[in-house]
Parts: C-alpha cells; structure tokens; sequence
C-alpha cells in the first residue's frame, strides 16, 4: 500500500510485525480492538509525507505478531515492554506515540511507566482512567452495565479457593497416586506436580512454599488456598459466538458500530441479535478494508484481543503501586461525539469540567469531533492526520 514496508522484529521476547514508512522523527502509532496495524493506514502515508517516519506494530495477539497461549501473557506490562523494546530496537529513546481504543490504554501506562520515552502523545477514543483503589475493573463495569455488558461477556472470572480438607481423610484416596499419602510430606511432594495441572494460570505465584509450610506444620486439619492474582476464562464461549457469525460479518458490525451507547450483549440474543449487520458499507471503509481484517483474523483468532480485556482484573492488582499517579507528558485528546467511550456515565463531565486535566496536568487540547464514531481514524482519516500534526509538529 503505497510504499508501506514490512518487518518483524524480535522484541521482548516475541515476534511484532510492523509497517512503516517515512524518514524523521518516529511517530509510533497503537491500534485497538477489533483491529490492525491497517487501521493507521491513511495517517502513516499522511505523517511520512509530511517528514515523520511513522510505525505501526499489529500488537501481540494480532495480525502478524506472535499470539502467546496464555491470558495472563497480555498484562498491560507485557504491552508496554513490547513498545518499549520496539524503541529501542528502531534505535530511538524517545517518540512521538499516538493510540486508539486499547491503543489508547497502551500509550497511558507508557506514558505512567516510562515517560521519559514519550515526547507527546495524541490519543483517540479513550480518557486516561485512573486506577480506582476500593473496587475491581470487571466489577465496576458490571455495576454499571451489568453482566451482558460486553467487556464482561469477553470474559468469566474467577478466583481460586482450594479448601485441602481434614488431611486425614482426603488425601488418603488412590486417585492422589498412593494408597496410603496422609503423611504431610508426602502430601507437599505430590502439590508440587498436582497444583500446576489443576490451576494452570495460576502458576508462578509463590504460593508452593506457603503450602509446604503450611502442611509441615500440621497446625490445623484444614487449610485454605486463596489465588486472585490471575483469572480463569471460558476460553472458546465468547470466540465460539464470533465463529457463528463469521469474521468478515463481525469486521463489518465492529467497525461499523455507531450508537453512542455500550454494546450490551445478551446470552438470548447473541452477537448476531445485539450488533447490527450494516446493509451497506460507509463510504471510509471498503470491502477491500474488510477483507483485509478479515484475512488476518482468520488466521489469528480473535483470542489475542480478547484476552486484553481478560487481564483487566489482573492489570488492577498489578498496578495497585502507581495508584494515583498523573500522565505528565504533553497530550492532546480527540473523540467522536457519536463514540460509545463518550458516552459512559460520567464520562463527559470528566472530560468537560476538570477531572482529566487534573490527571493529565500537561492536557493541551481536547477535540470532539461531530458526527464521529469510534473508529474514528479511519472514519475522519485526513482530520485525524491534521490533528496529528498540528500538534507533534510544535515539539
């Protein structure tokens, strides 16, 4: 497309695929969900004419770049040390970034984690959320919205409570691999291979030795094992769904979603009942555009993407230390009035009356762009580059 050149690069220990073009200051560019690299098409083409080399990765999960099997392997620290390590491998400390959707989620906690590689930032679609302290983000989204809202249908959490029972009774049994394991030792060696294949996700928390020392001790007959730092996701319901309505259908009721209102999902209805097909396609998205998605996620699954939105509760837990913190580097924000992020109770008076430039004191400029939607980069592509440009090129 146009002179768009492809690489992958090794970086943080996977495979990213990413398109460029242009010689300049890098102007990295972070896509969302359902989405690609291809979704900053018309802006790298607009920023490489106008002197800037822009970058743009299919992030881990999508596209192109390696898909690792496990949710927990999309933390938002995984993310953001993907970027980072991409920098680094494009020979820069310090770029120009802009996000949307996730994307946009990405470039704030690279602006939280390491800001110094972060020369200014434009971010469409989604504020800067700070972390709130007294609940969880899948709880707080179904207070809101309820179960059927649809970053909660994307997933099924649940923490890990493992009750040993009286030590004298339970672990007795043949099907624990001796006729005879009460003694406490022999119980911890055998944890060491049974807890692994009964909580997969739940490895590599430490909690081994507290079992250990926990037996040894014989101090009560009954103990009980509490992990929550990772979740346990139907993997294949919510994917099962999308295969039902095809790929190519569910590109086109994604990208063409325009209610600015939350995309509620019920179990009744389904995907086919709750996201409307569009009889025909708007003018900004061809069927050469859809067909592109289409072939990609094909062959990738959706599981990648989804699996952001599974490690939500886990990214909550992990980034409890940055509570509080503020995005201090130059920002400008852009949304469609018509975008469904826009419209999220509270939301606006957030954006309108002091709350986000309190959290982002460096804020410069908020955009509402009317009649938009929420992919608006490539619904207003030529707005989205000006904007772009207007405001790196001060920098």
């Amino acid at each position: 497309m146009e002179g768009i050149g492809h690489r992958t690069l090794r970086v943080n220990g996977i495979n990213i695929h990413v398109a460029e073009k242009g010689d300049g200051p890098i102007v990295l560019f972070i896509h969302g969900f359902p989405e690609l690299w291809y979704s900053w098409r018309h802006q790298i083409i607009s920023l490489a004419a106008r002197g800037y080399r822009a970058v743009a990765p299919d992030l881990r999960g999508y596209g192109d770049s390696d898909s690792p099997p496990s949710a927990s392997d999309y933390s938002i620290f995984h993310l953001v040390g993907d970027l980072v390590a991409l920098v680094h491998a494009l020979g820069q400390d310090q770029v120009f970034v802009v996000g949307h959707d996730w994307g946009a989620i990405v470039a704030w906690w690279l602006c939280v984690l390491r800001p110094d590689m972060v020369k200014a930032l434009v971010n469409l679609s989604v504020p800067y959320s700070p972390r709130n302290p007294r609940r969880r983000t899948v709880e707080s989204l179904r207070a809101i919205f309820g179960d059927d809202y649809y970053m909660c249908r994307f997933q099924v959490s649940m923490y890990y409570f493992l009750t040993m029972g009286f030590l004298d009774k339970l672990f007795q049994l043949d099907d624990w691999g001796e006729a005879s394991s009460g003694a406490p030792q022999a119980m911890t060696d055998r944890m060491q291979w049974l807890l692994p294949a009964l909580l997969p996700d739940a490895t590599g928390h430490c909690f081994l030795p507290l079992i250990g020392s926990t037996l040894l001790t014989g101090a009560t007959d009954t103990m009980v094992l509490a992990c929550s730092h990772d979740s346990k996701t139907e993997h294949g319901a919510i994917e099962a769904e999308f295969e039902q309505i095809g790929t190519t259908s569910l590109i086109k009721r994604f990208l063409t979603y325009r209610t600015p209102a939350a995309i509620i999902i019920t179990k009744e209805k389904g995907i086919d009942g709750s996201l409307e097909a569009p009889a025909t396609l708007p003018s900004w998205l061809s069927a050469a555009d859809v067909e592109y998605f289409a072939n990609k996620f094909e062959k990738s699954g959706f599981t990648g993407g989804l699996n952001y939105y599974r490690c939500m509760d886990m990214n909550w837990e992990l980034t409890a230390p940055w509570t509080g913190v503020q995005i201090k580097v130059p920002v400008k924000f852009i949304v469609g009035d018509l975008d469904l992020t826009y419209h999220t109770p509270g939301v606006q008076d957030y954006i309108h009356k002091g709350g986000f430039r309190k959290r982002v004191p460096f804020l410069q400029d908020v955009v509402v762009m009317e009649g938009a939607g929420h992919f608006i980069n490539q619904e207003r592509p030529q707005e989205i580059s000006d904007h772009i440009y207007d405001f790196i090129k001060k920098f």
